[in-house]
């Protein structure tokens, strides 16, 4: 369909939509003025990785777009769990665990929203960071479930993916994460409430959540609440977005330099370009179809202008610069011969362990196997633990302390 709102059209033409509940009435809604939207992230690790970056673009396009974004950090209900993709129960964090997480996890968000924004008047508009502890915390739980329970009937919620797919598994579903869709639906009638949020963004996974938090809202309180999700972004050989050999790519510099990251974006697979390049970069759409255009050896401008984009959103100008010019120098140095030897890969890598005997750093998989095991083997400065890693074009491989070689592009 064809939107009035810049919001819509800006979401839409990006390739953020999935579904959206009365998508006419949302598309209105938005014509007419700022929108308070949310989108929940739970505090289960000091940071997030790259497979929420896409809901973080969604908040940084709300501003973009005028309106106004909340970020729901789940201090409540990272101590039930959200059962949806998952087929195990998430381990128990304290208060302190849990609140060192979210106090790690804002950095991130303060680089791609502004919290400071004032309206014409002075008051403040920026995006806002909230805690589902605040509310969640002092309910009384017979009297949550006595007030909120009847609207929710337990035959409904065995329809939910979240539940449904987990049974089927047969893996366990514990009573504790049963109750978090009921806590995720408090959560927008709370902010409805406290906020006038109107609006909940998240993931296609989150689309029976989202619906039950407007369902709760209108029954309890006669409110219109809308919800939109995102479709579930895979990469082109229909991968998870984000899960590498190498394990998570996090958003935080302290748990992944901004030279893997820069390298995570370069390493992108040509047919994902122009798509990640809607969805994680500020490049105007003529820019990114020109982008689009370039083929053969000419799309490695594309990503590297990915890499760049991404990084210096997330790291600064400084950091992607540094990491292009590192990079730069590594191809250098392969292509010209120099001290390294290269061993060439497509743009699906090469097995660390296959890597190490084609360098001649190993003179066999088992001898690549123990050194691994011994931590004597890097990746781009960064030890390998994993037999399984990838290699993949522009990273640095590393025996010892005198065994370099690069990874180069085929």
């Amino acid at each position: 369909m064809a939107f009035e709102s810049s919001l819509l059209r800006l979401l839409d033409e990006r390739g953020y939509i999935h579904q959206a509940t009365d998508g006419a009435a949302l598309d209105a809604l938005a014509a007419r003025g700022p929108v308070t939207g949310y989108i929940g992230f739970d505090a289960t690790a000091p940071s997030l990785h790259v497979g929420s970056l896409v809901q973080i673009m969604m908040l940084r396009r709300m501003q973009q777009a005028g309106h106004r974004p909340i970020v729901l950090m789940g201090g409540g209900t990272t101590k039930v769990g959200d059962p949806s993709g998952k087929d195990e129960s998430r381990k128990m964090l304290t208060d302190a665990d849990i609140d060192a997480n979210i106090a790690s996890i804002r950095k991130v968000f303060e680089r791609f929203l502004d919290f400071g924004a004032k309206d014409a008047q002075g008051r403040p508009s920026g995006a806002i960071l909230v805690n589902n502890a605040d509310w969640l915390e002092p309910l009384h739980y017979i009297e949550l479930l006595r007030t909120v329970g009847p609207h929710f009937t337990i035959n409904r919620m065995m329809t939910f993916d979240s539940v449904r797919l987990r049974l089927e598994r047969e893996q366990p579903l514990t009573f504790l994460e049963f109750n978090y869709m009921i806590l995720q639906a408090y959560d927008f009638r709370e902010l409805a409430r406290r906020e006038g949020c109107r609006l909940q963004l998240g993931g296609s996974d989150q689309w029976g959540n989202i619906v039950n938090g407007i369902e709760l809202a209108r029954r309890m309180d006669g409110a219109e609440l809308f919800g939109l999700t995102t479709p579930l972004i895979t990469t082109a050989d229909g991968g998870k977005m984000g899960k590498t050999a190498r394990g998570a790519i996090w958003l935080n510099a302290d748990q992944l330099s901004p030279y893997d990251y820069w390298q995570f974006w370069r390493n992108t697979a040509d047919a994902d370009v122009g798509k990640f390049l809607r969805l994680f970069t500020d490049l105007d759409l003529q820019t990114i179809a020109k982008l689009e255009e370039l083929e053969g050896q000419a799309i490695n401008e594309a990503k590297v202008a990915l890499a760049n984009a991404a990084t210096a959103m997330l790291h600064g100008e400084e950091a992607a610069r540094t990491a292009e010019e590192t990079a730069r120098k590594a191809f250098a140095e392969g292509a010209a011969g120099g001290d390294l030897p290269t061993v060439a890969a497509g743009d699906e890598g090469i097995g660390i362990v296959a890597a190490l005997v084609a360098l001649g750093f190993a003179a066999s998989n088992k001898e690549a196997r123990r050194g691994i095991d011994q931590g004597a083997v890097r990746l781009d400065g960064e030890k390998v633990g994993d037999p399984h890693a990838i290699a993949r074009p522009g990273a640095r491989v590393s025996f010892g302390a005198k065994k370099h070689g690069l990874v180069v592009a085929a």
